[in-house]
């Protein structure tokens, strides 16, 4: 059954390469992206490839699984023609490509992906990334070593573990298949758009309900106003919808749409001035297959950083205990510098410190208790006893515990016991002689 719907595909060189090494394709049953890499002429040849052997499978598939064989077997053939270019032209080696794509058959998209192209579906108002980037920072998020907002911004995030190129004639795809209902919308990009635009401005951006090519257009300027260091390529289709197709003729962009063996003359890279700086964005603008022995330079780099980072957030950790601690201290310490009058049991006590405590710590320990007993005071005074009375100094608390003996001696009719004081020092024997002298 040919799919209803509506689609559309633009691909753009973006502002800082100087040529399009991506190509994208819509058709009446297939839709895909493929994102080149390997050089000036090598991503061009290299996408050019997979779209062309892509296209043959723009057709009605009799079922899903004949689909996704399919889709194993032009990747399989691509890679072959990928090995023999690279033999034949040895500037092309290390060529590659990613390749996202999507056959529909009857009411499912049948999904063929590998590398860092990126598939998303817009359904019930919501936007979810299908794919999994074949990247070496995925497989550190994968692994809970780092966020997703850390693998924006990795230095390492543009390489690729997993890619159709010369390295391999048997590529292994991802290959699944999901339903599709009416008013889907299918996103299929190259990291030229996704490492620029985040999710919930492309979720922003599909819920206006526009065409897929007004859509598209809406994608591209964002890339473009984030600095598009890459290559942009969009492809959007619509499942049904309100937007009928417009014509039923196959889309091809890029790379892919140039004629074979005519060269199109690069395009001048954009200059940075004083009044328009080129920015930057979240991705670099190019990303490589690497070797397996620069893959464990790789992992015990990201090893290195994990454990610096560990170290950092244990000195920070240290050096906030270490300032909670001198506060603590210097807290306890000006409580120290206070004395108040309070009752212990029957008695009037002196306490350096203050009334409240912290838990079970207490900041106030009795120094003296004065004999007075609570139930010889006045009630005004007892009361204002087992209130507490602050005292500036322990000479003041001294005076105020003076106050409280005459209290105690209106109510008894006792003579208070005077405070004793110490007896002056004896004079030496060298003063007693002089003196008796």
């Amino acid at each position: 059954m040919v799919f209803e719907g509506s689609s559309t595909a633009i691909s753009h060189t973006g502002k800082v390469r100087s040529n399009n090494q991506d190509s994208g394709y819509a058709g009446a049953n297939l839709f895909a992206v493929a994102d080149g890499m390997g050089g000036h002429a090598g991503g061009d040849v290299a996408s050019s490839i997979a779209i062309q052997h892509l296209e043959r499978l723009d057709q009605a598939f009799p079922s899903t699984d004949d689909a996704q064989a399919a889709l194993q077997a032009a990747a399989t053939t691509a890679a072959s023609d990928l090995i023999r270019a690279a033999k034949e032209r040895p500037e092309l080696a290390g060529l590659g490509t990613t390749v996202s794509s999507i056959v529909m058959v009857d009411d499912y998209a049948v999904i063929g992906h590998i590398g860092d192209s990126r598939i998303y579906l817009y359904r019930d108002d919501a936007l979810t990334q299908i794919t999994a980037d074949h990247t070496f920072v995925q497989r550190l998020v994968d692994s809970g070593r780092i966020t997703e907002e850390e693998a924006r911004y990795h230095p390492r995030r543009s390489v690729l573990m997993r890619v159709l190129s010369d390295m391999d004639n048997d590529p292994e795809l991802d290959l699944f298949v999901m339903p599709t209902l009416p008013g889907d919308r299918w996103l299929l990009c190259s990291d030229g758009l996704s490492g620029v635009v985040d999710d919930p401005h492309i979720l922003k951006a599909m819920r206006l309900g526009l065409p897929p090519g007004r859509t598209a257009d809406n994608l591209l300027k964002q890339a473009l106003d984030g600095g598009a260091p890459d290559n942009v390529t969009i492809v959007i289709v619509e499942v049904g919808g309100a937007h009928p197709i417009v014509s039923g003729a196959p889309v091809v962009v890029g790379s892919a749409a140039n004629p074979s063996g005519i060269l199109i003359p690069a395009v001048r890279p954009a200059r940075p001035s004083w009044l328009h700086p080129v920015r930057q964005a979240a991705n670099e603008p190019s990303h490589f297959e690497p070797a397996a022995d620069y893959l464990e330079e790789l992992i015990e780099e990201d090893r290195r950083r994990a454990k610096r980072r560990r170290i950092g957030w244990i000195a920070a950790l240290i050096a906030v205990l270490l300032a909670l601690t001198g506060a603590g201290f210097i807290a306890y310490s000006w409580t120290q510098t206070r004395y108040f009058v309070g009752a212990d049991d029957d008695s009037v006590v002196i306490f350096q410190g203050v009334q409240q405590n912290i838990g079970p710590i207490k900041l106030s320990t009795e120094i003296e208790d004065t004999g007075i007993l609570l139930a010889n005071l006045p009630p005004y005074q007892r009361a204002s006893v087992e209130r507490t009375i602050n005292a500036r100094s322990l000479s003041d608390a001294m005076a105020i515990v003076d106050r409280l003996r005459a209290g105690e001696q209106a109510v008894t009719g006792q003579t208070p016991t005077p405070t004793p004081t110490p007896p002056a020092p004896l004079p030496s024997p060298d003063t007693d002689g002089e003196d008796a002298g």
